[in-house]
């Protein structure tokens, strides 16, 4: 608002400003103003109530045009006062007021300027410069000058070092404006306000940019004045170096050169009506021809034609002075802004902008660092090619930069690449030759891409381009006959395109890539079943690989039906599901379930001795409708399950029998219709196998030796393998399978086979965790409890026997089986309830805690040299990752009972001691279970972690003492030391763990010190070493720990003699070095780091502003005092030990200081001391 001139430093330097303006070629229209938006920008901008402000009357400047006194205090540019007391609402403050109010307002803005227009110029003005968060000063001074050269000689953008202030002097036609503001001011403005405020503000704006220039199209757009003026503000702010102006001054032009393609566009639809009517009177008589109707309209068309031109100059001049100039700023969001509205301009008047010359940008800033800027060129390309009129307009422009399209499909952001996919679908959409069959078959795998989106864009265009396909049908054939040939064509495309591809376990997620756009192709599952079951035979047979690749697709197209979209690996799909969804779901699952009750068994029937076909169609079941009516529903599952059993009587793989059991498990629920139909036969199937278990073992096993042969041997580990997948899903307890398959754990286990045992052992395991799980429900009595404690006992003696068996497997079972039942043990005591009887109490033994370590040691922590002499070749990538996959449960296994706190936690220590040399493999692991046991005992888990250095630095002792070569368990001593350091990282809250690391550093002092006698033949202590190692938890010590750490440590050296020079007195003074430095030094750094006192930056600092450069005349530090400060005389570093400092320097007892360079600093000295930072 402009007012009065204040006696300030700003204004001093803005008259100072002015005196330098010629006094013939300038009339002083209107004085100094003050903005007052510094304290309404830190407003929310919401709406709200209009705010009662106290009109001023400005005084009146000195010159010849009179009409511009008014300044800003005209409310609105002019706007008819409210009240009596002067209420008024400036232009800047109905912005927030919604798009009612700011047309009202802007209406009274156009009635005062066409009464007065210099003082409303001054108004919009000033909204501007208000918009922009500007909180300093402006002066603006009437233009009458005609020479160009003189007046660009005072547009000036400069630094006031002495006040710092920056002045910006620039050309709004007729007026020169002077703006001053401080450098020190809130770096925030409007636009970039946190949170929806700065939202709001952005909408609000654009909307008044729109409403302004759609209220005075018809009466002052083409007046000459008012637009030079504003095209003339918005051009030299936004080309201003500082943030603020050139962000909202950017955003004002693009914003009102979109206003002016609504007007253009609006003349253009009044010239074409015009040609119309002309048309019409030219096709009348030649006597009507030249009546004054037909001059007039000729007459409507010139000026209509003169206006748009006018117009589409007015556009132009904006795009030069402030797009080109702006579409490579510095800053990003300015950046997007401009590529938003290209992307508006040439959809909206393509006529004009749609040309070469304007889509290069857009192609250009494709390859823009940020992700905003390219994903709004990317949007603005796909309102282009998703209109057919335009397509042909762009063939230059897809030719050039197709290859960037294509690329920006791997685009790191993911929004950007999946509007990318759009763009290429919307592209093959409207030409199919767009794209050359290299690149269909590239962006063709990205229906396998771990982002959802993007799957399902690709799956689109593979859709349109692969399964939209239609085959040529015989003459004849009914409408359902040709159905199914269009079904089996887009099926047969589909495997070939699967197969070509070679990713293998990777259907269900082409069947979720495709499934939006061609949900009604996978859903049809009695077409899929006909062409699998060859009915009508007239179809071309499939090879057996594509039939096993259909039958993953059906199965697949059933789970997505049933669950929806979800698969692991696989992210961005929605988590909610709408009604609609669900509803859809719910039919789906009843089609399928009525469909495949009847043509399940079908397909079990003809794939019957194709194990990997039948494993995959046992799955089917899972996903049937639990509440399903159907009349005939138990004959139908009666077929089914009957298929079923056929299938497992022959079969005995673990996928076969792993499905089946899970659709057992489904069909068994308490909350289906069938499950009393489905729990009969699975009771009568497994007493089957019962029987035929119990008589196979009594043949087999003879006083206490398995005396089976081969044949027998595979029909009892088949049988057995039956039962224990079933007994992983479904509790056969009262088959007691516990004591049929228990004695063959006392069986001589040198003739019993391994994978007999290893079934065995599961098929324990199992009825153990089962018996733990129902506990609270079996357990009616003591005795009962007592029997469950025994057979605990049993399976864990028998188990660690199998610990050193030779089969690698068998070990590794025997070892996750203990862990399980351990641990499913500790949670049924913890939730038992003392009321009534639960599973007593069982502790592992010594014994069983030492052979868990020990196979921990031997098996799992395993370096590759030792790996690769237990094997005769070289195991493949994927062998490895197995075997690590594998060891990684192992571990996980054995560190769940040092947590739950089954074993005891020192045993942890080898577990603990191996974080740093096998990090790569375990170290998630082992941090989580460092974690884990602090939560629980933080001083147990403490004297763990100090065991494991001990037994580390102790076995490296004895190693380097026996001469011999390093063992692989054995680590170096910067293994070591780069362990503690990891350590001490874990003690994040220093208050929290100041026990614990007071606990390690006692504990490491008396390690070496204890039992220390000082004899001529041993001078230092014999682990003296250690204290190097400790060292590295002194960082974490609190300040008086420090001094206390340090007392201690002259406690046990007071005896002693100890001469630090000495070579093999090194460890003592490092670690002594390490207590002084954190006790003195750091205290001291960070104490003269925190007096430093923030002065004003200097021109040099703000000079570099958004992008620009400037160079400084002097030296920023020669106006520093030469005074050195604090933190240049403390030359100390807590890391550096002494001796590296001063060889000669020794340290005997603690001192209150080191000995420095320079003097001791006073209090009145250091409070003299005043460091200034000055940022280059």
């Amino acid at each position: 608002m402009i007012q009065d001139p204040k006696t300030s430093a700003a204004s001093r330097l803005a008259e100072q400003s002015k005196t330098s303006c010629d006094r013939e070629n300038t009339d002083r229209a209107t004085p100094q103003f003050e903005d007052d938006s510094g304290n309404e920008n830190k407003r929310k901008n919401v709406p709200q109530k209009r705010r009662k402000r106290a009109q001023t009357t400005p005084k009146s400047g000195k010159g010849p045009n009179t009409k511009a006194d008014r300044g800003s205090g005209s409310r609105a540019g002019g706007s008819r006062d409210r009240q009596d007391d002067g209420e008024a609402v400036t232009l800047f403050e109905v912005i927030t007021m919604g798009r009612s109010a700011i047309k009202a307002v802007i209406d009274d803005w156009i009635e005062a300027y066409e009464k007065e227009r210099d003082p409303s110029i001054l108004d919009l003005i000033s909204f501007f410069i208000q918009c922009c968060g500007c909180k300093g000063l402006a002066t603006a001074e009437l233009c009458t000058s005609k020479d160009g050269s003189n007046i660009k000689s005072k547009m000036v953008e400069q630094l006031d070092e002495v006040s710092g202030l920056q002045v910006k002097r620039f050309l709004a036609f007729p007026w020169i404006l002077t703006v001053t503001w401080p450098l020190d001011g809130d770096a925030e403005y409007p636009l970039v306000q946190p949170g929806p405020c700065g939202r709001w503000f952005h909408s609000e704006l654009c909307d008044f940019m729109s409403v302004l220039v759609a209220q005075f199209q018809h009466s002052v757009l083409f007046d000459s004045y008012l637009m030079n003026a504003v095209l003339s503000l918005l051009t030299a702010l936004s080309d201003s170096c500082v943030r603020a102006f050139r962000h909202t001054c950017t955003l004002a032009a693009v914003k009102l050169l979109s206003s002016l393609v609504r007007v253009a566009l609006s003349l253009s639809v009044g010239i074409e009506n015009s040609q119309k009517l002309c048309a019409v009177q030219k096709s009348k008589t030649a006597r009507q021809k030249n009546s004054p109707q037909m001059k007039g309209i000729q007459k409507k068309i010139t000026q209509l034609e003169e206006k748009r031109s006018e117009v589409e100059s007015m556009m132009n001049v904006i795009f030069k002075g402030v797009f080109l100039k702006r579409y490579r700023d510095v800053l990003p969001e300015i950046r997007s802004i401009c590529m938003e509205e290209l992307g508006a301009w040439m959809k909206d008047y393509h006529t004009v902008f749609l040309n070469d010359g304007y889509l290069k940008y857009m192609g250009w800033m494709m390859h823009d660092k940020n992700s905003d800027v390219r994903i709004k060129c990317v949007l603005g390309l796909q309102e282009l090619y998703g209109d057919p009129a335009l397509f042909p307009k762009l063939n230059l422009f897809t030719s050039r930069f197709k290859e960037r399209m294509i690329s920006l499909t791997l685009d790191k952001d993911s929004e950007v690449a999946v509007q990318s996919m759009k763009l290429l679908v919307l592209m093959s959409n409207k030409s199919g030759d767009v794209l050359l069959p290299s690149e269909y078959r590239q962006l063709f795998q990205f229906v396998y891409s771990s982002q959802r989106p993007l799957a399902a864009a690709a799956g689109e265009l593979m859709f349109l381009r692969l399964l939209n396909t239609s085959s040529d049908t015989q003459d004849g054939t009914s409408a359902e006959e040709a159905h199914k040939q269009q079904i089996y064509v887009k099926l047969k495309a589909l495997l070939d395109f699967y197969q070509e591809s070679k990713l293998h376990q990777h259907v269900p997620y082409l069947v979720d890539s495709l499934w939006d756009c061609s949900s009604a192709l996978l859903k049809d599952w009695p077409t899929i079943t006909s062409i699998l079951l060859q009915e009508p035979p007239s179809y071309p047979g499939l090879k057996d690989a594509e039939e096993t690749v259909l039958v993953e697709i059906l199965v697949a197209s059933v789970r997505q039906a049933s669950e929806g979209p979800g698969l692991v690996g696989r992210s961005g799909a929605k988590t909610a599901v709408s009604v609609k969804e669900k509803r859809t779901q719910v039919d789906d699952c009843t089609k399928l379930t009525e469909h495949f009750l009847e043509a399940l068994p079908k397909l079990l029937k003809k794939f019957l001795q194709r194990e990997d076909v039948v494993a995959l169609l046992l799955k089917i079941p899972q996903f049937f409708l639990a509440d399903f009516l159907l009349p005939e529903k138990d004959q139908l599952l009666s077929d089914v399950l009957s298929a079923m059993g056929a299938v497992l009587d022959l079969h005995c793989g673990a996928d076969v029998l792993e499905a089946a059991a899970r659709s057992y498990l489904s069909l068994c629920g308490d909350q289906t219709s069938w499950f009393s139909t489905a729990q009969t036969a699975r009771d009568a199937m497994v007493q089957n196998w019962m029987n035929r278990l119990r008589s196979l073992l009594e043949d087999a096993v003879k006083e206490g030796t398995f005396t089976a042969d081969v044949d027998k041997t595979e029909e009892v580990v088949s049988t057995i393998k039956r039962v224990r997948a079933f007994h992983n899903c479904h509790d056969l307890s009262k088959w007691n399978l516990f004591e049929l398959v228990f004695p063959l754990m006392s069986v001589d286990q040198t003739g019993l086979p391994p994978q007999v045992l290893l079934e065995v052992l599961k098929c324990l395991c199992y009825s153990m965790l089962w018996s733990l799980n129902t506990s609270s429900e079996t357990l009616t009595s003591k005795e009962k409890a007592l029997a469950q404690r025994l057979q605990l006992r049993q399976f864990c003696e028998s188990s660690q026997r199998c610990l050193s068996h030779g089969e690698d497997a068998v070990r590794q079972q025997a070892f996750l089986g203990i862990c399980d039942v351990l641990t499913a043990h500790s949670y049924q005591t913890n939730i038992w309830d003392p009321t009534c009887y639960g599973p007593l109490l069982y502790t592992p033994s010594p014994k069983l805690q030492r052979a868990l370590l020990t196979f921990l040691c031997s098996h799992i922590f395993v370096t590759p040299e030792s790996d690769s002499q237990n094997t005769d070749t070289e195991d493949s990538e994927v062998e490895k990752l197995e075997d690590l996959h594998k060891r990684r449960n192992l571990l996980a296994a054995f560190c769940k009972l040092v947590v739950h706190g089954i074993l005891e936690m020192s045993l942890a220590a080898e577990v603990f001691m191996c974080y740093v040399k096998f990090y790569n493999d375990f170290g998630d692991i082992i941090k989580e279970t460092l974690c884990r046991t602090r939560q629980s005992d933080k001083t147990e888990s403490t004297r763990t972690l100090i065991l494991s250095l001990q037994m580390l630095f102790m076995r490296l002792k004895h190693e380097q003492e026996s001469g011999g070569r390093l063992h692989p368990g054995v680590q170096t001593f910067t293994s070591i030391k780069e362990l503690a350091r990891r350590f001490a990282m874990t003690f994040g809250d220093l208050m929290k763990f100041r026990e614990c690391v007071v606990m390690i550093h006692r504990s490491g002092i008396d390690f070496v010190f204890q039992g220390f006698t000082q004899t001529p033949d041993a001078q230092t202590p014999v682990n003296l070493s250690y204290l190097t190692i400790l060292s590295e938890f002194s960082s974490k010590l609190l300040k008086p720990d420090k001094k206390t750490m340090l007392g201690y440590l002259q406690k046990h050296t007071a005896e002693h003699i100890t001469d630090l020079r000495e070579e093999c007195w090194q460890p003592l003074g490092h670690y002594r070095t390490s207590l002084l430095a954190a006790a003195e030094g750091e205290d001291a750094l960070s104490h003269a780091s925190s007096d430093r006192r923030l002065q004003p930056r200097s021109s040099c600092t703000k000079s570099k502003l958004e992008g620009k450069k400037s160079t400084c005349p002097t030296s920023p530090a020669a106006d520093i005092s030469k005074t050195p400060s604090k933190a240049q005389k403390l030359r100390f570093s807590p890391s550096t030990p002494v001796a590296d400092m001063d060889p000669s320097f020794v340290s005997v007892a603690p001192v209150r200081r080191l000995n420095f360079d320079t003097p001791e600093l006073s209090a009145e000295s250091e409070a003299q001391d005043e460091t200034v930072d000055v940022e280059l």
